[in-house]
């Protein structure tokens, strides 16, 4: 089992260099005033393929041999790793195939095919997506390609904590908590990775849906617990029941207590977001903003910098959380 490093950030970073946005910090005002902290927000929905996902993709699919590539990548993912995998593949010239839920948003669904990969769709409530991709990949030879539990997928969202250690000394400012949306945890936990190996001794807390916190509980429970699941959250991209077993041998020592919120903070949060911010972000990217909106940490004369993680949110959902924030 290999267990990522700083090293393997570094590396990572100097990898996707070529390819992946360097997107921006920024302070965010409005969410100061709301919250009386000091706001910063890192924008992965302005990166490739609208999330963070093509970080540790890129990273992934650059370290397969030459010798290995004929035979394609296979991922399984409800969206934003189906097209993070989907447009570095293409980028080295590789066949993708991506096995994606039935239910996943359509957007996801039609941008991951005109990325050029082939989609197979499965019910989230039957099937097994592990067991039909370990089959494909069998059949293909094709490498699979984790969407976290992966060290060299960690190492690539990790780079998102290098950038926010490299614009922190230039706002001249210290975070003293990170927010970051958390499923399996390859995201929060290579955050923190990269931001404690930067110097950067900020709190970094895993967000999650209520039903599926499985970081939350297994960090408590100091050994990977399964979340009770249940009703399907609004945030799609966030709902694997438990951590990965990489992702938590590393997380267990690097993140702070983790934080839950409800589908309607998430809600609440698109579309602050969007009326006030105006920004176009998915539930599972806003869960960093939902849990300041709704007080889930105490954030008060704190600095605070939040990983808005994806903006390729389905613009009907989108138009009912302005509605929403237009009446509360």
């Amino acid at each position: 089992m290999a267990i990522p490093v700083f090293d393997d950030v570094v590396a990572a970073a100097e990898r996707i260099a070529p390819y992946a946005v360097r997107t921006p910090l920024v302070e965010s005002p409005a969410l100061g005033e709301r919250t009386g902290a000091r706001v910063f927000l890192k924008l992965e929905t302005l990166q490739r393929t609208g999330s963070f996902k093509f970080r540790g993709a890129t990273n992934r699919i650059a370290m397969i041999p030459q010798a290995a590539r004929a035979g394609g990548v296979v991922a399984f993912s409800s969206g934003n790793h189906a097209q993070g995998v989907a447009a570095a593949a293409a980028l080295f010239d590789m066949p993708a195939l991506i096995v994606m839920p039935a239910d996943a948003p359509a957007v996801k669904i039609a941008n991951t095919k005109a990325l050029g990969a082939e989609v197979v769709l499965y019910d989230r409530q039957k099937d097994d997506r592990e067991a039909i991709a370990a089959a494909i990949r069998a059949e293909r030879g094709a490498t699979l390609v984790k969407p976290f539990d992966d060290a060299g997928v960690m190492a690539g969202q990790g780079t998102i904590g290098l950038e926010i250690a490299e614009d922190a000394r230039r706002f001249g400012i210290t975070p003293d908590l990170v927010l970051a949306p958390c499923s399996g945890g390859g995201l929060v936990t290579g955050t923190a990775l990269a931001l404690k190996g930067a110097g950067v001794g900020a709190a970094v807390h895993s967000v999650e849906p209520e039903n599926f916190a499985g970081m939350k509980l297994s960090l408590a429970a100091g050994a990977r617990t399964v979340a009770a699941g249940g009703a399907l959250s609004i945030a799609d991209a966030l709902m694997s029941p438990f951590p990965g077993v990489i992702v938590f041998e590393t997380a267990k020592s690097l993140l702070a207590p983790g934080l839950t919120v409800s589908d309607a903070d998430m809600l609440d949060a698109v579309g602050f977001a969007a009326r006030t911010l105006k920004l176009v972000v998915e539930p599972g990217g806003a869960a960093g903003i939902a849990a300041l909106l709704a007080g889930r940490i105490a954030a008060e004369g704190k600095t605070v910098v939040v990983v808005v993680s994806g903006g390729n949110a389905d613009f009907a959902l989108v138009a009912e959380a302005v509605a929403r924030a237009s009446v509360i």
